[in-house]
């Protein structure tokens, strides 16, 4: 504002300005020694041009100023206006909120007092078999009193509890025993696996026979008109396998939540003997494991396993036998908790021991970090010896039979596969503290733009082959490039088309060596030459592998 008033007084003096500048004029003219050309009146048009220029600009500025103030006030009302209607709109959502809440708060008060009635107003005098079949886990599914008034998607409660109950036919599968249709629902649902899998618990406790239940759907797991082989091709088989591993997960969250005399029945010696008996069958399979065991992702180790958790079978294996299966499930999410379960904390030092080893640093740190040993298996210093061996060859037999533009491509892959997992093993646990992440992302922006550079300098001296023409005239001397073309053809169908590979989300990369670990002894086969191929189907969103 006071910028404007003086820009506005500066224009009032103008007048003056110009009288002072007339007679300034007028006393040169009287001192001239010659006749000069430029007359005054010319000049004070000149200057008064030039004041109404100004002022006519001065006004449209202070006009549009004014505009620009209306604008603001303007704006203002209406932001005051929204947040007012946020407000109002917030107070209404939680009062309704808050209606809903005492509304279901009084339906449960009032099914509880019906519970507690009717079980007060029960005969004394009920026969013993009446008491043995409400008593007995394996005769009738556990007892449920449904709330009234109340709507349908919520789950009948037990001990007081309300669960909401998202899937009925989850629940419907699960009553009916029926453990096909369970693992079609879970692979129709797969998703919304997540919710799925929260909801498996609860509907597992309204089976007549949850451990049989699960038991049943792990038929198929080895068919056998499918070959080790051919198995990591199949996604359904994959996917079948995943959600056997799911459904024991469940079961044993099940039990953590029953008292001692109900998992005891449900859990009962021919349960167990059934499982004994799937166990036996499946561990010399374990013998043709191929590398994905090499890379401590191995589905059937991890079901072998959690099947001897679940059941609390463990104790008829050999517990040396357990302890070599470890690395091979290493990547799994569940890995920790499996090793607790089956009584195997003691010996992980032993396992860090064996992967750091066989090159398997990432899975050493997450290990070390599981079971609390940081202390003497350092983080820092295994991701740091992890980069090191990642910056070398992997084999001299491969530099000697590959190019060296070959075999430094491979090595530059390596690292950015190596720095990339390094990176995220650092996020996961909270160590940019002690170990900063910011020159590992810059080598992998150098990485990223060497490789660029060197597919683009491919690309620009890669020869282009002449095409024939159409009508064949004067070209005879080209027949013999036939087969060339052919060939050419087939290398640009091979780069369109690539052979598929099953990816794997937050694969950490296993030894560059295809060879077997030494903690595997002699008793379990590799077929060699498959690299560090991770086959997968369909899988869980994990932080950890599934």
């Amino acid at each position: 504002m006071e910028d404007t008033q003086s820009v506005a007084t500066l224009m009032d003096s103008t007048t003056s300005k110009i009288q002072q500048l007339q007679k300034a004029f007028a006393e040169l003219e009287r001192h001239r020694a010659v006749t000069l050309n430029l007359k005054w009146k010319q000049l004070e048009a000149h200057f008064h041009g030039l004041e109404k220029s100004l002022k006519r600009r001065f006004t449209e500025l202070e006009d549009q100023e004014k505009e620009f103030e209306t604008k603001i006030v303007q704006s203002k009302k209406i932001l005051e206006n929204r947040q007012a209607a946020v407000i109002s709109s917030e107070k209404a959502s939680l009062e309704s909120l808050q209606e809903k809440r005492d509304a279901a708060v009084s339906a449960i008060t009032i099914a509880m007092e019906k519970h507690t009635k009717s079980n007060c107003m029960e005969p004394a005098g009920a026969t013993p078999e009446v008491q043995g079949e409400s008593s007995m886990f394996e005769a009738k599914p556990l007892d449920y009193i449904p709330l009234e008034n109340t709507e349908d998607n919520m789950m009948p409660f037990k001990n007081g509890v309300v669960e909401v109950k998202c899937y009925p036919d989850l629940v419907k599968l699960c009553q009916d025993m029926d453990s096909e249709g369970l693992h079609k629902f879970i692979s129709d649902n797969r998703k919304n696996l997540a919710a799925v899998r929260e909801e498996i618990p609860s509907a597992l406790r309204t089976a007549v026979d949850p451990a049989c239940l699960v038991l049943d759907s792990l038929k198929g797991f080895y068919p056998s008109e499918v070959s080790i082989s051919d198995a990591k091709k199949d996604a359904n088989l994959l996917g079948l396998r995943r959600t056997c591993i799911m459904l024991m997960e469940c079961l044993s969250i099940l039990l953590t939540t029953l008292e001692l005399d109900s998992v005891s029945s449900l859990i009962s010696a021919s349960v167990k003997g059934r499982a004994k008996a799937i166990a036996e069958e499946w561990k010399p399979k374990l013998d043709e494991l191929d590398i994905d065991a090499n890379n401590g992702n191995s589905l059937e180790a991890h079901a072998f396993l959690q099947l001897l958790a679940t059941f609390g079978i463990n104790s008829n294996f050999n517990q040396e036998d357990l302890y070599k299966l470890i690395p091979m499930v290493s990547r799994r999410r569940q890995t920790a908790d499996l090793c607790r379960s089956l009584g195997l904390s003691e010996r992980m030092p032993g396992v860090i021991d064996v992967l750091v080893n066989n090159g398997r640093h990432i899975d050493a740190v997450n290990l070390a970090f599981a079971f609390e040993l940081t202390d003497k298996f350092s983080p820092v210093s295994l991701l740091k010896s992890y980069l090191n061996e990642a910056s070398k060859v992997s084999s001299p037999v491969k530099s000697r039979n590959a190019p060296p533009t070959t075999a430094q491509n491979d090595v530059n892959e390596k690292q950015l596969t190596a720095l990339k997992a390094v990176i995220k093993c650092i996020e996961d646990h909270k160590l940019e503290a002690q170990y900063p992440v910011d020159p590992l992302q810059n080598r992998i922006h150098q990485l990223e733009k060497e490789k660029a550079d060197k597919k683009r300098a491919t690309e620009v001296a890669k020869p282009q082959p002449k095409r024939p023409r159409a009508n064949c005239v004067g070209n005879g001397a080209r027949a013999t490039n036939v087969a060339s073309d052919k060939n050419f053809y087939a290398s640009r169908m091979t780069d369109r088309y690539p052979q598929y590979i099953y990816d794997r989300p937050y694969a950490y990369p296993g030894p560059a060596d295809t060879h077997v670990p030494s903690f595997l002894g002699t008793s379990y086969n590799f077929p060699p030459g498959h690299g560090n191929f991770f086959g997968n189907g369909y899988h869980y969103q994990a932080t950890y592998l599934h």
